[in-house]
């Protein structure tokens, strides 16, 4: 009986416990506002934050190795990957706010990812001197005064581990290199990168638009829209 009681008033309880929790219904419309927060400000070009000049330069001709112009777009330099890559790394990406890095750090699988204990920053400044040091040592000239074809080729045998660089892991820090431009090339161009929405219209992509509510049925049809940047958006009234 004791337990019997004791089973009832667990009942009570629950159902009681439960009366109590209502859902908050929401009818009239959505209980947001367009624009109620503001975007970052838009990057634009002026004074270097993290590259120096002769990193510039070479930063410039190593973008648009990775991504060049053709019939199909502007290249990554004119599409301002280097101005985009400079504004990260002097931000907390450069700074790597949000990667642990106590250690210890092991060598694992590459499935593990990256295992660092410096910062995105730290290997740019070791790696493209390390580009350099190897471009002089292979061909007495610095990188961005090789011909394209040597240039390609020095890239391939960093990429394949061939030709190591000084103080850091090349292949590693090459990817690294190819997925910022990427990002460059491809994010909104409120972060410098991606000059007139080249890589969007490049790709067909929309872009930042809100709702896809109408076009989502138009499965691999032509949609007709212009891309739509971050950049302009307006303060709700």
């Amino acid at each position: 009986m004791k337990r019997r009681h004791f089973i009832l008033s667990l009942a009570v309880l629950i159902a009681t416990t439960a009366l109590k929790v209502r859902a908050k219904i929401i009818s009239g419309g959505m209980p947001w506002h367009p624009y109620a927060v503001r975007p970052p400000e838009p990057i634009s070009a002026g004074e270097w934050r993290f590259f120096n000049e002769s990193e510039v330069v070479l930063m410039d001709a190593l973008v648009d190795l990775i991504i060049p112009p053709d019939e199909l777009s502007i290249g990554a330099k004119d599409a301002g990957c280097t101005l985009f890559i400079d504004r990260q790394l002097s931000g907390d990406f450069g700074k790597a706010m949000t990667v642990y890095r106590l250690g210890p750090v092991i060598q694992g699988f590459p499935q593990q990812g990256p295992q660092f204990n410096d910062t995105p920053a730290e290997r740019y400044r070791l790696g493209l001197a390390s580009i350099d040091s190897v471009a002089n040592k292979l061909h007495q000239k610095a990188f961005n005064q090789l011909e394209e074809e040597q240039q390609i080729a020095m890239l391939q045998a960093i990429e394949n581990g061939e030709v190591p660089l000084t103080g850091l892991n090349g292949q590693a820090f090459f990817s690294m290199l190819i997925q910022n431009v990427r990002e460059g090339f491809f994010a909104d161009p409120l972060y410098g990168g991606n000059k007139d929405m080249a890589g969007w219209k490049m790709l067909g992509f929309p872009g930042a638009r809100y709702d896809y509510r109408e076009e989502i049925k138009l499965r691999g049809e032509d949609l007709g829209l212009s891309p739509v940047s971050m950049i302009g958006a307006k303060k709700d009234a």
